[in-house]
Protein backbone atom coordinates (compact mmCIF):
# COMPACT_ATOMS: atom_id res chain seq x y z
CA UNK A 1 0.00 0.00 0.00
CA UNK A 2 1.71 3.18 -1.53
CA UNK A 3 1.11 7.34 -1.25
CA UNK A 4 -0.76 8.32 -3.53
CA UNK A 5 1.26 10.39 -5.73
CA UNK A 6 -0.63 12.26 -8.03
CA UNK A 7 -2.75 13.23 -5.59
CA UNK A 8 0.01 14.65 -3.40
CA UNK A 9 1.06 16.67 -6.87
CA UNK A 10 -2.45 17.59 -7.64
CA UNK A 11 -2.41 19.40 -4.09
CA UNK A 12 0.80 21.10 -5.01
CA UNK A 13 -0.47 22.59 -8.18
CA UNK A 14 -3.09 24.06 -6.27
CA UNK A 15 -0.71 25.09 -3.09
CA UNK A 16 -3.02 22.82 -0.53
CA UNK A 17 -2.26 21.96 2.30
CA UNK A 18 -3.51 19.34 4.07
CA UNK A 19 -5.89 21.20 6.39
CA UNK A 20 -6.84 23.44 3.31
CA UNK A 21 -7.65 20.37 1.35
CA UNK A 22 -9.79 19.42 4.07
CA UNK A 23 -11.52 23.16 4.48
CA UNK A 24 -12.16 22.92 1.22
CA UNK A 25 -13.86 19.71 0.98
CA UNK A 26 -15.92 20.99 3.67
CA UNK A 27 -16.98 23.90 1.91
CA UNK A 28 -17.83 21.51 -1.32
CA UNK A 29 -19.86 19.38 0.30
CA UNK A 30 -21.80 22.25 2.00
CA UNK A 31 -22.58 23.79 -1.44
CA UNK A 32 -23.61 20.46 -2.49
CA UNK A 33 -25.59 19.17 0.07
CA UNK A 34 -26.73 22.08 2.29
CA UNK A 35 -24.75 20.84 5.28
CA UNK A 36 -21.20 21.27 6.63
CA UNK A 37 -18.98 18.41 5.64
CA UNK A 38 -16.93 17.01 8.41
CA UNK A 39 -13.76 16.08 6.92
CA UNK A 40 -10.90 16.49 8.54
CA UNK A 41 -6.84 16.56 8.16
CA UNK A 42 -6.72 12.87 9.45
CA UNK A 43 -9.27 11.80 6.41
CA UNK A 44 -6.58 13.62 4.17
CA UNK A 45 -4.04 11.97 5.68
CA UNK A 46 -4.97 8.32 5.07
CA UNK A 47 -5.79 9.52 1.48
CA UNK A 48 -2.49 10.92 1.03
CA UNK A 49 -0.61 7.72 2.68
CA UNK A 50 -2.83 4.73 0.66
CA UNK A 51 -4.61 4.25 3.65
CA UNK A 52 -7.88 5.37 1.84
CA UNK A 53 -7.68 3.74 -1.99
CA UNK A 54 -11.47 3.92 -2.89
CA UNK A 55 -13.11 6.82 -1.39
CA UNK A 56 -16.92 6.62 -1.24
CA UNK A 57 -19.72 8.65 -0.56
CA UNK A 58 -19.46 12.16 0.34
CA UNK A 59 -15.54 12.06 0.78
CA UNK A 60 -15.82 10.97 -3.39
CA UNK A 61 -18.12 13.78 -4.02
CA UNK A 62 -15.98 16.49 -2.10
CA UNK A 63 -12.05 15.11 -3.76
CA UNK A 64 -14.29 15.55 -7.25
CA UNK A 65 -15.68 19.06 -6.22
CA UNK A 66 -12.45 19.90 -5.46
CA UNK A 67 -9.90 18.69 -8.16
CA UNK A 68 -12.92 19.01 -11.10
CA UNK A 69 -12.25 15.26 -11.81
CA UNK A 70 -12.50 11.47 -11.22
CA UNK A 71 -11.44 10.06 -8.21
CA UNK A 72 -9.46 8.01 -10.57
CA UNK A 73 -7.60 10.64 -12.05
CA UNK A 74 -6.05 11.35 -8.73
CA UNK A 75 -4.86 8.15 -7.90
CA UNK A 76 -7.64 6.17 -6.69
CA UNK A 77 -9.31 3.04 -7.31
CA UNK A 78 -12.81 4.05 -9.06
CA UNK A 79 -16.51 3.79 -6.80
CA UNK A 80 -17.72 0.03 -7.22
CA UNK A 81 -21.04 2.08 -8.54
CA UNK A 82 -18.84 3.74 -11.24
CA UNK A 83 -20.28 1.77 -14.27
CA UNK A 84 -24.26 2.66 -12.71
CA UNK A 85 -22.95 6.38 -12.10
CA UNK A 86 -23.38 6.89 -16.07
CA UNK A 87 -26.80 6.22 -15.43
CA UNK A 88 -28.56 9.74 -15.05
CA UNK A 89 -31.33 7.47 -12.83
CA UNK A 90 -28.23 6.18 -10.88
CA UNK A 91 -26.08 9.02 -10.80
CA UNK A 92 -28.86 10.71 -9.23
CA UNK A 93 -28.78 8.19 -6.30
CA UNK A 94 -25.48 8.30 -5.53
CA UNK A 95 -25.62 12.22 -5.08
CA UNK A 96 -28.11 11.48 -3.02
CA UNK A 97 -25.71 9.26 -0.81
CA UNK A 98 -22.82 11.20 -0.86
CA UNK A 99 -23.97 14.82 -0.04
CA UNK A 100 -27.16 14.02 1.74
CA UNK A 101 -29.21 16.40 -1.24
CA UNK A 102 -32.90 15.15 -1.87
CA UNK A 103 -33.34 14.53 -5.42
CA UNK A 104 -37.10 13.99 -7.32
CA UNK A 105 -37.54 10.75 -8.46
CA UNK A 106 -39.38 12.17 -11.61
CA UNK A 107 -37.38 12.19 -14.80
CA UNK A 108 -34.84 15.31 -15.21
CA UNK A 109 -36.02 17.96 -16.83
CA UNK A 110 -34.94 18.78 -20.26
CA UNK A 111 -31.55 20.56 -20.24
CA UNK A 112 -30.41 23.45 -22.30
CA UNK A 113 -27.03 23.66 -23.76
CA UNK A 114 -24.68 26.19 -22.62
CA UNK A 115 -22.77 27.70 -24.89
CA UNK A 116 -19.71 30.21 -25.90
CA UNK A 117 -22.67 33.29 -26.38
CA UNK A 118 -23.34 32.13 -22.13
CA UNK A 119 -19.91 32.00 -21.37
CA UNK A 120 -19.12 35.58 -23.54
CA UNK A 121 -22.58 37.54 -22.30
CA UNK A 122 -21.90 36.78 -18.49
CA UNK A 123 -18.05 37.44 -18.91
CA UNK A 124 -19.78 41.18 -20.25
CA UNK A 125 -21.68 41.61 -16.55
CA UNK A 126 -18.47 40.41 -14.39
CA UNK A 127 -16.22 43.04 -16.54
CA UNK A 128 -18.81 45.35 -16.01
CA UNK A 129 -18.63 45.21 -12.07
CA UNK A 130 -14.94 45.00 -12.40
CA UNK A 131 -14.86 48.17 -14.26
CA UNK A 132 -17.65 49.99 -11.52
CA UNK A 133 -15.37 48.57 -8.51
CA UNK A 134 -12.49 50.06 -10.06
CA UNK A 135 -14.63 53.78 -9.82
CA UNK A 136 -15.64 53.74 -6.45
CA UNK A 137 -14.38 49.92 -4.41
CA UNK A 138 -15.61 48.57 -1.23
CA UNK A 139 -19.87 49.06 -1.91
CA UNK A 140 -21.97 46.48 -0.50
CA UNK A 141 -23.74 46.80 -3.96
CA UNK A 142 -20.75 45.72 -6.10
CA UNK A 143 -20.03 42.79 -3.44
CA UNK A 144 -23.49 41.66 -3.53
CA UNK A 145 -23.82 41.70 -6.89
CA UNK A 146 -20.54 39.50 -8.25
CA UNK A 147 -22.06 37.43 -5.22
CA UNK A 148 -25.55 37.01 -7.38
CA UNK A 149 -23.40 36.73 -10.52
CA UNK A 150 -21.62 33.24 -9.04
CA UNK A 151 -24.31 32.10 -7.94
CA UNK A 152 -26.28 31.97 -11.22
CA UNK A 153 -23.46 30.83 -13.12
CA UNK A 154 -23.07 27.98 -10.93
CA UNK A 155 -27.13 27.33 -11.06
CA UNK A 156 -26.74 27.21 -15.25
CA UNK A 157 -23.99 24.77 -14.67
CA UNK A 158 -25.75 22.31 -12.32
CA UNK A 159 -28.17 20.84 -15.25
CA UNK A 160 -25.25 20.11 -17.08
CA UNK A 161 -25.04 20.42 -21.02
CA UNK A 162 -22.02 22.32 -21.90
CA UNK A 163 -19.03 21.29 -23.59
CA UNK A 164 -15.61 20.62 -21.10
CA UNK A 165 -14.55 24.25 -22.53
CA UNK A 166 -17.37 26.18 -21.80
CA UNK A 167 -17.83 24.43 -18.40
CA UNK A 168 -14.10 25.01 -17.13
CA UNK A 169 -14.67 28.96 -18.47
CA UNK A 170 -17.49 29.19 -16.46
CA UNK A 171 -16.42 27.91 -13.48
CA UNK A 172 -13.55 30.00 -13.85
CA UNK A 173 -15.76 32.79 -14.13
CA UNK A 174 -18.04 31.96 -10.90
CA UNK A 175 -14.08 32.08 -9.41
CA UNK A 176 -13.33 35.30 -10.33
CA UNK A 177 -16.81 36.60 -9.81
CA UNK A 178 -16.74 35.99 -6.02
CA UNK A 179 -13.18 36.90 -5.84
CA UNK A 180 -14.63 40.30 -7.47
CA UNK A 181 -16.75 40.12 -4.07
CA UNK A 182 -14.31 39.11 -1.82
CA UNK A 183 -11.94 42.23 -2.98
CA UNK A 184 -14.99 44.33 -2.22
CA UNK A 185 -15.20 42.96 1.29
CA UNK A 186 -11.19 43.69 1.67
CA UNK A 187 -11.42 47.43 0.47
CA UNK A 188 -13.88 48.11 2.94
CA UNK A 189 -11.98 46.35 5.70
CA UNK A 190 -14.19 43.17 6.49
CA UNK A 191 -11.44 40.09 6.04
CA UNK A 192 -13.06 37.95 7.55
CA UNK A 193 -16.05 38.10 4.95
CA UNK A 194 -13.78 38.34 2.38
CA UNK A 195 -12.13 35.04 3.41
CA UNK A 196 -15.89 33.72 3.43
CA UNK A 197 -16.01 34.14 -0.33
CA UNK A 198 -12.44 33.33 -0.92
CA UNK A 199 -13.76 29.70 0.75
CA UNK A 200 -16.11 29.17 -1.82
CA UNK A 201 -13.84 30.69 -4.84
CA UNK A 202 -10.71 28.08 -4.54
CA UNK A 203 -12.80 25.40 -5.36
CA UNK A 204 -14.62 26.81 -8.28
CA UNK A 205 -10.84 28.37 -9.46
CA UNK A 206 -10.54 23.74 -9.27
CA UNK A 207 -13.18 22.70 -10.70
CA UNK A 208 -11.71 25.11 -13.57
CA UNK A 209 -8.67 23.59 -13.74
CA UNK A 210 -7.58 26.98 -13.84
CA UNK A 211 -3.47 28.10 -12.54
CA UNK A 212 -4.39 31.81 -13.11
CA UNK A 213 -7.64 31.49 -11.08
CA UNK A 214 -6.24 29.26 -8.40
CA UNK A 215 -3.13 32.25 -8.56
CA UNK A 216 -6.22 34.77 -7.82
CA UNK A 217 -7.66 33.49 -5.19
CA UNK A 218 -4.20 33.02 -2.74
CA UNK A 219 -3.28 36.67 -4.04
CA UNK A 220 -6.73 37.59 -2.27
CA UNK A 221 -6.13 34.90 1.09
CA UNK A 222 -2.87 36.86 1.33
CA UNK A 223 -4.55 40.05 1.62
CA UNK A 224 -7.33 39.34 4.19
CA UNK A 225 -3.86 37.74 5.93
CA UNK A 226 -2.12 41.05 5.96
CA UNK A 227 -5.12 43.01 6.81
CA UNK A 228 -5.72 41.01 10.12
CA UNK A 229 -1.91 41.91 10.72
CA UNK A 230 -1.21 37.78 10.55
CA UNK A 231 2.13 38.93 8.40
CA UNK A 232 3.32 35.25 8.76
CA UNK A 233 0.34 33.71 7.54
CA UNK A 234 0.61 36.85 4.68
CA UNK A 235 4.00 35.81 3.89
CA UNK A 236 3.28 32.31 3.57
CA UNK A 237 0.63 33.18 1.36
CA UNK A 238 2.46 34.50 -0.67
CA UNK A 239 4.89 32.00 -0.79
CA UNK A 240 2.30 29.87 -2.66
CA UNK A 241 1.77 32.69 -5.50
CA UNK A 242 5.26 33.02 -6.18
CA UNK A 243 5.92 29.03 -6.67
CA UNK A 244 2.67 28.43 -8.40
CA UNK A 245 2.66 26.85 -11.93
CA UNK A 246 1.91 30.17 -13.70
CA UNK A 247 4.26 32.06 -12.23
CA UNK A 248 6.71 29.91 -13.26
CA UNK A 249 5.70 30.42 -16.66
CA UNK A 250 4.94 34.54 -16.53
CA UNK A 251 7.12 36.69 -14.76
CA UNK A 252 4.45 39.18 -14.30
CA UNK A 253 2.39 36.70 -11.88
CA UNK A 254 6.09 35.72 -10.71
CA UNK A 255 6.48 39.80 -9.81
CA UNK A 256 3.38 40.27 -8.17
CA UNK A 257 4.06 37.12 -6.00
CA UNK A 258 7.76 38.18 -5.33
CA UNK A 259 6.32 41.96 -4.33
CA UNK A 260 3.50 40.45 -1.97
CA UNK A 261 5.98 38.55 -0.15
CA UNK A 262 8.53 41.50 0.33
CA UNK A 263 5.38 43.56 1.72
CA UNK A 264 5.08 40.81 3.68
CA UNK A 265 8.94 40.16 5.21
CA UNK A 266 8.99 44.07 5.87
CA UNK A 267 6.18 43.94 8.03
CA UNK A 268 8.03 41.51 10.05
CA UNK A 269 10.95 43.26 10.05
CA UNK A 270 13.02 40.84 7.79
CA UNK A 271 15.13 43.44 6.18
CA UNK A 272 17.59 41.68 4.42
CA UNK A 273 14.62 39.27 2.93
CA UNK A 274 12.59 41.73 2.04
CA UNK A 275 15.08 43.18 0.40
CA UNK A 276 15.95 40.03 -1.80
CA UNK A 277 12.02 39.35 -2.48
CA UNK A 278 11.65 43.38 -3.76
CA UNK A 279 14.64 43.03 -6.15
CA UNK A 280 13.23 40.03 -7.34
CA UNK A 281 9.83 41.57 -8.27
CA UNK A 282 11.83 44.29 -10.24
CA UNK A 283 13.29 41.66 -12.26
CA UNK A 284 10.45 39.74 -12.98
CA UNK A 285 8.64 42.90 -13.65
CA UNK A 286 10.80 44.03 -16.38
CA UNK A 287 10.78 40.56 -18.08
CA UNK A 288 6.89 40.86 -17.79
CA UNK A 289 5.49 40.21 -21.47
CA UNK A 290 3.65 42.74 -23.12
CA UNK A 291 0.93 41.24 -24.05
CA UNK A 292 -2.58 41.74 -22.62
CA UNK A 293 -3.09 40.44 -19.20
CA UNK A 294 -6.39 38.97 -17.78
CA UNK A 295 -9.08 41.13 -16.31
CA UNK A 296 -8.31 41.42 -13.01
CA UNK A 297 -4.33 41.54 -13.36
CA UNK A 298 -4.54 43.99 -16.01
CA UNK A 299 -4.34 46.30 -12.17
CA UNK A 300 -0.47 45.43 -11.97
CA UNK A 301 0.57 48.02 -14.07
CA UNK A 302 3.87 50.37 -13.77
CA UNK A 303 1.82 52.68 -11.77
CA UNK A 304 0.43 49.80 -9.56
CA UNK A 305 3.86 48.61 -9.33
CA UNK A 306 5.08 51.98 -7.88
CA UNK A 307 2.62 51.98 -5.51
CA UNK A 308 2.92 48.76 -3.80
CA UNK A 309 6.85 49.58 -3.59
CA UNK A 310 5.55 52.97 -1.55
CA UNK A 311 3.87 50.28 0.58
CA UNK A 312 7.44 48.29 0.72
CA UNK A 313 9.48 51.45 2.03
CA UNK A 314 6.83 52.89 4.20
CA UNK A 315 6.98 49.24 5.97
CA UNK A 316 10.60 49.84 6.20
CA UNK A 317 10.51 53.05 7.17
CA UNK A 318 11.76 54.98 4.43
CA UNK A 319 9.19 57.45 3.89
CA UNK A 320 10.94 59.47 1.19
CA UNK A 321 11.20 57.14 -1.33
CA UNK A 322 7.64 56.30 -0.45
CA UNK A 323 6.74 59.55 -1.16
CA UNK A 324 8.77 59.27 -4.43
CA UNK A 325 6.93 56.39 -5.53
CA UNK A 326 3.80 57.14 -4.78
CA UNK A 327 4.43 60.43 -7.14
CA UNK A 328 5.20 58.17 -9.83
CA UNK A 329 2.07 56.51 -9.69
CA UNK A 330 -0.42 59.31 -9.28
CA UNK A 331 1.13 60.62 -12.71
CA UNK A 332 0.99 57.13 -14.58
CA UNK A 333 -2.57 56.23 -12.84
CA UNK A 334 -5.45 55.70 -15.38
CA UNK A 335 -8.28 57.75 -15.02
CA UNK A 336 -11.26 55.67 -14.56
CA UNK A 337 -9.36 54.37 -11.43
CA UNK A 338 -10.72 56.21 -9.36
CA UNK A 339 -10.70 54.34 -6.35
CA UNK A 340 -7.41 53.83 -6.86
CA UNK A 341 -5.96 57.02 -7.51
CA UNK A 342 -8.25 58.14 -4.46
CA UNK A 343 -6.03 55.57 -1.69
CA UNK A 344 -2.77 56.41 -2.94
CA UNK A 345 -3.30 59.99 -2.70
CA UNK A 346 -4.00 59.04 0.91
CA UNK A 347 -1.11 57.05 0.89
CA UNK A 348 0.95 60.04 -0.30
CA UNK A 349 -0.36 62.46 2.41
CA UNK A 350 0.12 60.03 4.70
CA UNK A 351 3.97 59.60 3.72
CA UNK A 352 4.10 63.66 3.80
CA UNK A 353 3.03 63.77 7.24
CA UNK A 354 5.19 61.10 8.59
CA UNK A 355 8.10 63.84 7.42
CA UNK A 356 6.67 66.65 9.31
CA UNK A 357 5.38 68.17 6.14
CA UNK A 358 2.07 68.80 7.78
CA UNK A 359 0.57 71.35 6.03
CA UNK A 360 1.20 70.06 2.49
CA UNK A 361 -0.06 66.36 4.31
CA UNK A 362 -3.20 68.35 4.79
CA UNK A 363 -4.06 69.86 1.29
CA UNK A 364 -3.01 66.29 -0.23
CA UNK A 365 -5.45 65.03 2.56
CA UNK A 366 -8.35 67.17 1.25
CA UNK A 367 -7.64 66.22 -2.36
CA UNK A 368 -8.83 63.15 -1.42
CA UNK A 369 -11.94 63.70 0.14
CA UNK A 370 -12.71 65.80 -3.22
CA UNK A 371 -11.97 62.62 -5.69
CA UNK A 372 -14.18 59.97 -3.69
CA UNK A 373 -17.48 59.15 -5.00
CA UNK A 374 -20.47 60.11 -2.76
CA UNK A 375 -21.45 56.05 -3.25
CA UNK A 376 -17.45 54.82 -2.27
CA UNK A 377 -16.77 52.57 0.37
CA UNK A 378 -13.63 52.36 0.29
CA UNK A 379 -12.30 51.99 4.04
CA UNK A 380 -8.95 51.29 3.11
CA UNK A 381 -8.65 54.99 2.00
CA UNK A 382 -10.90 56.48 4.85
CA UNK A 383 -8.72 54.57 7.34
CA UNK A 384 -5.39 56.00 5.89
CA UNK A 385 -6.50 59.27 6.21
CA UNK A 386 -7.32 58.97 9.72
CA UNK A 387 -3.69 57.93 10.52
CA UNK A 388 -3.24 60.75 8.56
CA UNK A 389 -4.59 63.01 10.79
CA UNK A 390 -3.46 61.14 13.94
CA UNK A 391 0.22 61.57 13.06
CA UNK A 392 -0.43 65.38 12.08
CA UNK A 393 -2.05 65.83 15.70
CA UNK A 394 0.71 64.34 17.55
CA UNK A 395 2.97 67.16 16.17
CA UNK A 396 0.74 69.39 18.29
CA UNK A 397 0.83 72.20 14.90
CA UNK A 398 -0.67 75.28 15.35
CA UNK A 399 -0.90 75.93 11.64
CA UNK A 400 -3.89 76.60 10.10
CA UNK A 401 -4.16 74.84 7.27
CA UNK A 402 -3.36 71.73 9.44
CA UNK A 403 -5.61 72.27 12.14
CA UNK A 404 -8.65 72.94 9.50
CA UNK A 405 -8.25 69.81 7.91
CA UNK A 406 -8.13 68.12 11.12
CA UNK A 407 -11.50 69.17 12.37
CA UNK A 408 -12.86 69.11 8.86
CA UNK A 409 -11.40 65.28 8.68
CA UNK A 410 -13.50 64.45 11.50
CA UNK A 411 -16.51 64.78 9.79
CA UNK A 412 -16.01 62.16 6.57
CA UNK A 413 -12.81 59.90 8.76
Amino acid sequence: MGANVILKGRMGELGLTQDELARQMNVALEELGGRPGDVSARTVRNLLNGSTRRPIGRTCAALEAVFGCPVSALGFDPPRTAAQAEDPVHRRTFLVAATGTAVAAATPPRRSRLGQSDASRLHGEYAELLRDDARVGGERRIENKAVELAVRIQSSLAGGGASDRVRRQMYRLASDATCLAAFAAIDARAPQRARTHLDKALPLAGLARDGEAVYRVWDHLMLTSSQRENHAEAAAGAEVMKRSPVARRDPLYASLGHMRHANALARLDQRTEALRAMNLAEKAFGRARGEQPPDWISFYSPSEFDALSSYFWTALGDHTRAEFCLHRTLSAIPGDMVRNRALYTAHLSLAQARQGEVELAAATGRRVYEMLLPASGSLRTTKTLAVTRQVIEATGTKAPEAVSWIEESRRWT
